[in-house]
């Protein structure tokens, strides 16, 4: 391995501004772009650009190298940019744009995880966000067997991660349906990975026991909002989708969320950009 802005309807353009002074604001977009030279080609270096302005953006499922990302998304719009591949070429990885984060750190400390790339922190002066991608288990037993270890591993790292004292906020793919609202078949998914029994009751104690917050739910409650549609039938067209994209955030940090938006007008993979506003500076 080698080494002017487009707003969706839900948040204001003038989110900064109001009654002629200039507010606290910082703006978080998670997307698994499926292949960022992918996405590059369908036009999400150019989408970034009018999205601004953001103070940070998470990736994941980069599926290449560092030497490898198109050079509109080495550092969009001059950020910081951060990258954390997979050992395997042409899978997972995670990547974080952002301004001037003080640390960035690649990795959880679990061998076989930190090799798949799918835990990127960046460290600001009041707030540390996460680019997260949890495996899938939908490709047969033995990757469910590994989303379970997973799960029994990152728990104690978010435990770390409350009792550091910062504000916290993961952004990605986390590959788990919560609530019957967040997906559109439910029922008939009930045996099926990303909607099994233990996958959601792990989600439900990182909500309930460790106390974070889904912030898209605090903002936003309505039904069939979803981020991934599978690329079988029409999916896409007729919106049946999962809302398996989050940001889940402590609860300090999530309180100021006060704008969601899922990006649909366009399509740069089969999940859908999240996008949400916190009346918070990023220093």
């Amino acid at each position: 391995m080698c080494s002017g802005r487009e707003e969706p309807t839900t948040l204001s353009v003038n989110s900064r501004v109001s009654s002629d002074v200039i507010l606290p604001f910082m703006r978080i977009i998670t997307l698994n772009v499926n292949g960022l030279r992918s996405a590059e080609r369908k036009g999400f270096a150019r989408w970034l650009a009018r999205a601004e302005p953001w103070d940070v953006v998470c990736v994941q499922e980069i599926k290449c190298a560092e030497c490898d990302v198109p050079r509109s998304l080495r550092a969009p719009r001059k950020s910081h940019a951060s990258f954390h591949p997979a050992e395997r070429k042409g899978y997972s990885g995670v990547a974080l744009y952002a301004k001037r984060p003080h640390r960035v750190t690649a990795g959880f400390g679990h061998g076989e995880f930190d090799r798949e790339g799918r835990f990127l922190q960046a460290d600001f002066a009041d707030v540390s966000v996460v680019s997260l991608y949890l495996p899938s288990g939908s490709s047969g037993p033995h990757r469910q067997a590994s989303k379970y270890r997973f799960l029994d591993a990152f728990l104690p790292q978010l435990a770390r991660l409350v009792d550091s004292g910062r504000e916290v906020i993961l952004c990605g793919d986390w590959n788990i349906a919560h609530q019957p609202i967040d997906l559109k078949n439910w029922r008939s998914n009930q045996k099926n990975s990303g909607f099994l029994p233990d996958e959601r009751a792990w989600l439900t104690r990182v909500l309930e026991e460790l106390g974070f917050v889904d912030v898209f739910r605090r903002v936003d409650s309505r039904a069939e909002q979803y981020t991934w549609w599978s690329n079988r039938g029409q999916a896409w067209k007729k919106n049946v989708g999962w809302r398996i994209d989050y940001q889940i955030a402590t609860p300090g940090i999530a309180t100021t969320a006060h704008a969601v938006a899922i990006y649909k007008n366009r399509r740069f993979s089969d999940h859908a950009p999240l996008m949400i506003d916190y009346d918070f500076e990023l220093t």
